[in-house]
């Protein structure tokens, strides 16, 4: 046989099982969507988005766990959005060289961290004593180690969390936040969802920063801009469309989130927005409604299942969207 003809059958071969494997990995997508179409979709009515989780044999809808998922999303994306960003930019736009920061800047993280270990003394809150300890040590490891060393084993963590499964995160907040303040609470449940965050987006926002050319920023520079307006003014305004879409990526991985919920905002069943206290949230709700042997609550757990997948597949569209505008902009 000749080399041309034993290539052909290959080509053919390997085109046909990636065909196959492609159609095998769609026929589950498809008829995944088309249970949750089918037991979900009768059940999404007005009163869904009105009334609360009811009790056994009742009518009701899933306003108290929407407003829930809501609220705790929110409070998770607006605490760990600025650390991912800011933590990002310093990979790709500091991690790079050898040298070692500022004094004014090492100074400025160990003020914070101890401005946050006087809160905890001051409101009692033996939790808040961990991240000012951690900002105060990192601040020195900044200062003697070097941005290259530190920068290494930033990555090292963040790749460490970004593949840890949830429910050690929220052991971890459990143990604490929780334990130290006595009860659930939806701040418990938010830097639990902050946390798995945090390396979404920072992951995101270093790959988008390096992918600008290195042409503007020395274009920028070569202008007299001070480093913060080149990374400010020049580097995010060239990414900005590449991060919006790792913020939304990562408001789709924390969407459906279960198991760090259950060991820290756990569930109400009654109307609450008040994140001190236990918070109702839907992939707790559906959890729960699943389990249960009452035709009612089943039929609001396809429903919000529906919910959440609707709402991460619409995410993830516009995602696409962004991050093909990102590409043809270059």
């Amino acid at each position: 046989m000749k080399l041309y003809t034993r290539r052909k059958i290959r080509n053919a071969f390997w085109l046909v099982a990636s065909v196959l494997a492609t159609g095998f990995g769609l026929f589950w997508l498809i008829w995944l969507l088309w249970t949750l179409l089918a037991n979900g979709l009768p059940w999404i009515r007005l009163s869904l988005f009105t009334e609360i989780t009811p009790p056994p044999g009742s009518e009701g809808g899933l306003a108290n766990a929407i407003v829930g998922s809501l609220w705790m999303t929110g409070v998770g994306m607006l605490i760990g959005t600025p650390l991912g960003i800011l933590a990002g930019t310093f990979l790709s736009e500091f991690g790079r060289a050898s040298r070692s920061l500022s004094g004014r800047a090492t100074a400025l993280w160990a003020v914070f961290g101890l401005l946050v270990s006087l809160s905890g003394y001051l409101f009692d809150s033996g939790w808040l004593y961990v991240p000012g300890i951690a900002l105060i040590l990192v601040a020195g490891a900044m200062y003697l180690l070097g941005d290259a060393l530190i920068a290494s084993i930033v990555r090292f963590v963040n790749d460490i969390l970004l593949s840890a499964p949830s429910i050690v995160i929220g052991v971890f907040i459990y143990s604490v936040v929780v334990l130290q303040t006595g009860h659930f609470s939806g701040w418990a449940g938010a830097l639990a969802l902050a946390l798995i965050v945090i390396p979404v987006v920072l992951r995101t926002t270093e790959d988008m920063l390096r992918l600008v050319p290195d042409s503007m920023r020395e274009a920028a520079i070569a202008l007299g801009a001070p480093q913060w307006k080149v990374v400010v003014l020049v580097i995010y305004r060239a990414a900005r469309a590449g991060i919006l879409t790792g913020i939304l990526l990562a408001v789709a991985r924390i969407s459906g989130e279960t198991a760090p919920l259950l060991f820290t905002a756990l569930n109400n069943q009654f109307w609450s927005s008040h994140l001190g206290e236990p918070l109702a949230n839907l992939p707790v709700v559906i959890f729960q409604f699943a389990m249960s042997p009452y035709a009612g609550w089943q039929h609001l757990a396809w429903a919000g299942a529906l919910l959440i997948t609707g709402s991460v597949l619409l995410l993830n569209i516009i995602a696409r969207v962004l991050q093909r505008g990102r590409v043809q902009s270059y």
